[in-house]
């Protein structure tokens, strides 16, 4: 967000915090990556801001300079808060001496650059990678949404090049650094300890799961999944699913579509408590746990009920892009009605969620595993999936818990269940 002030010759931009939803009080200025005194394009970021559910950039409103910075990396700011002046026109006038070492930099201050293509957008996380092996962003080829540079590209270039950096200018040494996150010294008898302050992220996680089980009477109930029908079903069509839609055909949109189901058939467990009341909701969000290098996000996938499953399918795919590269919008975030975890990806083979408030239920998926199973009477070996199903015992009953996990079960057992909704 920015406000422009004028005269004849030249213009200040105030560069302020974006506006924040109403579930989020303030945010942090993590790093900013021009000082004042540098020029700005247009459209370049200025600085990474941290909410407890994203990281979020400002980009500059106008080409300029970077008069003045009046908020340091690591102050907390509201919305609409002003935190930099950029100035623009024919006549800049220099920054007051010393102003360039009173930013912590993240980054070497970089010459000005000669005319150029219009500015790269990276991510946090990608222009971290880029910067880390001293990489021309413009020579990459970006495959993300809208043309966006995504992390993937970065690391498919380096293992093209063998993972050598590009030669590049060497750069003025850069000014002393201040630490985001601060580290303080330990006392001789923790020699050996670490002690690193949680990122905000990291600090809302924490906070949520105990808010979760200290507000409400949590309970899990368990089933197993024969997966071998939806195994087979994926087998038979993932290529003409691949070449006629242009992704690939996953377990997740084959549990987000049951588990809509199942919510159609038990509404309590798709409702949430506000005391004293019971709000029932009528549509299908479904946020989507995501683990990050930062943290686990959970992105809502709204209106589910009414997506095919290429359309969940790719919008699945481009939640994890965008969570690894820190891209994901405050409003993505925000909302859901229900969630899914996935512990199997990474090995699990059972666990017992935790609530994802305010919502009142968790669906966890696990690993596929082959066990011995009896099937009409004989042993069969088959491919198993435990699943959990976490819920809020004030307003679902055991029964309705229990019976939803089995729809769950029954309608992934016998596919074609879900295209006839029965």
């Amino acid at each position: 967000m920015s406000r422009q002030r004028e005269d004849s010759s030249s213009a200040e931009i105030e560069i302020r915090v974006p506006k924040l939803p109403e579930s989020v009080s303030d945010a942090t200025l993590v790093t900013w990556h021009k000082s004042p005194g540098e020029n700005v394009r247009r459209d370049e970021n200025l600085v990474d801001i941290e909410t407890d559910k994203v990281v979020f950039e400002v980009p500059a409103p106008e080409s300029g300079v970077l008069k003045e910075i009046i908020r340091r990396n690591g102050d907390t700011v509201a919305g609409d808060e002003l935190i930099a002046v950029l100035a623009t026109g024919a006549e800049i006038a220099a920054p007051p001496a010393g102003a360039q070492k009173s930013v912590a930099a993240a980054v070497p201050a970089a010459a000005p650059e000669a005319p150029a293509p219009a500015e790269v957008r990276l991510s946090p996380a990608v222009r971290r990678l880029v910067e880390e092996h001293n990489l021309d962003p413009r020579r990459i080829q970006a495959t993300g949404k809208d043309g966006r540079l995504t992390k993937d590209d970065v690391l498919n270039y380096l293992a093209a090049q063998g993972g050598r950096p590009e030669p590049r200018p060497p750069a003025e040494p850069p000014a002393p650094v201040a630490p985001t996150a601060e580290v303080r010294p330990m006392p001789a008898e923790e020699a050996g300890v670490r002690r690193v302050t949680m990122s905000r992220l990291r600090q809302r996680i924490a906070e949520r799961m105990v808010e979760a089980q200290q507000s409400a009477a949590i309970l899990t109930t368990f089933n197993e999944i024969d997966m071998q029908a939806v195994m087979a079903l994926r087998r038979r069509y993932k290529d003409a699913f691949e070449q006629q839609h242009g992704t690939k055909l996953g377990f997740m949109s084959f549990f987000i579509k049951a588990s809509v189901e199942a919510l159609k058939r038990f509404p309590i467990v798709n409702a949430s408590v506000e005391e004293p009341d019971v709000l029932y909701h009528d549509y299908y969000d479904i946020s989507l746990a995501v683990s990050t290098p930062r943290g686990l996000v959970v992105p809502v996938l709204r209106n589910a009920d009414g997506l095919s499953f290429a359309e969940i399918e790719i919008a699945v795919m481009d939640f994890a892009t965008r969570a690894r590269d820190g891209a994901l919008t405050i409003d993505e975030l925000s909302g859901g009605t229900f969630t899914i975890t996935n512990g199997g990806v990474f090995g699990s083979l059972l666990s017992t969620p935790i609530l994802n408030p305010p919502q009142s239920a968790i669906l966890g998926m696990h690993k596929i595993q082959e066990r011995p199973v009896a099937v009409d009477g004989e042993v069969r070996i088959r491919p198993m999936m435990y699943v959990a199903l976490s819920y809020d015992h004030r307003i679902i009953d055991g029964r309705d818990a229990v019976q939803f996990l089995v729809a769950i079960k029954n309608l992934l057992e016998d596919p074609a269940r879900l295209m006839l909704a029965v």
